[in-house]
């Protein structure tokens, strides 16, 4: 016969007190440090929207500040001067945004899972020729030379969205996420007489969509951040530009006008710089800012994968 220690139930009651108040410390003191940084993270952005509604006079006498001195929407009644152009660059971007995340998600994925699968002979000779080309590439002039005279896609839309398609990068987080995906589901495909296709659209894609969300925000950023590619390959024959190549041209334009009437006789109204910026920054950055959010638990949950073995 066996007894057991019976723990008095004061003693359990201060031990249940002790772990309360230790709990709620940490509690208050993680709370207190998430606002913190909440607080560091939301402060720049303010400034930007702060100062892009206030005068260009204001910004040169007490420099940015939290709240807009002096109120004024000038920065974009300047950049919504030509409203077509606006909307016409907002509809390029998104279109390319679009149609480039889709594409690269389908092409990205399927050569991760491709090379990823143990039947594929040429998988280590392909992977070794994609990693090649992140450390070394021919260069700018080989590059124009292939779009321009080549592939003859000067001032064309695919000039811009072909390059972006998929980057060794992406390769290769997408073969690690397809890793994390057990051989066992595919072979119970092929059991059941299910084809490549059939396996890779019915099993592996269902068990990717924290992969494919993950990197179908970094493939929209890059669509929609894109002004580089624009700036080689669209001239003057291309009727609505890309938004982050239009705003470029925009502060350009508005430079270039403040410098030539600087030092001379002309008069003009105080055309806005650092304002214009601000407002650009604005105009660029909140529509895509809202898509994080619907994507949030996927990107986490990818950055995740292959993080814990169990």
């Amino acid at each position: 016969m066996t007894v057991k220690a019976r723990i008095p139930d004061h003693i359990m009651r201060t031990s249940r007190i002790k772990k309360d108040k230790t709990q709620i410390t940490i509690n208050i003191v993680t709370y207190i440090l998430v606002t913190i940084f909440c607080i560091m993270c939301i402060l720049p952005f303010w400034m930007i929207i702060a100062s892009s509604f206030a005068s260009e006079d204001s910004i040169r006498r007490t420099g940015f500040t939290l709240w807009p001195t002096e109120v004024s929407t000038y920065s974009y009644e300047l950049l919504f001067r030509s409203p077509d152009q606006m909307l016409g660059a907002y509809a390029v971007t998104i279109g390319l945004t679009l149609v480039g995340t889709l594409i690269g998600l389908f092409i990205v994925s399927m050569t991760g899972y491709a090379l990823q699968r143990r039947d594929f002979p040429y998988r280590n000779g392909i992977m070794f020729y994609i990693y090649f080309t992140s450390l070394f590439s021919a260069g700018l002039v080989p590059f124009y030379l292939l779009i321009v005279q080549y592939l003859n896609l000067r001032d064309s839309y695919f000039a811009i969205l072909l390059p972006l398609l998929m980057s060794p990068w992406l390769i290769v987080l997408m073969k690690n996420f397809v890793k994390a995906i057990p051989h066992e589901i595919t072979e119970s495909g092929k059991i059941d007489g299910a084809g490549d296709f059939r396996i890779f659209y019915s099993l592996v894609l269902p068990n990717l969509k924290p992969a494919l969300a993950t990197i179908g925000l970094f493939l929209a950023l890059s669509y929609w951040n894109e002004w580089y590619y624009s700036s080689l390959f669209l001239t003057t024959k291309v009727t609505y530009r890309p938004l982050q190549y239009h705003l470029y041209n925009v502060i350009n334009k508005v430079a270039s006008l403040k410098n030539s009437v600087a030092g001379s006789n002309v008069v003009i109204k105080d055309l806005p710089g650092e304002t214009l910026k601000m407002a650009t920054a604005v105009i660029a950055t909140g529509p895509i800012i809202l898509l994080y959010p619907f994507v949030q638990k996927y990107f986490v949950a990818g950055l995740t994968v292959g993080a814990v073995k169990g």
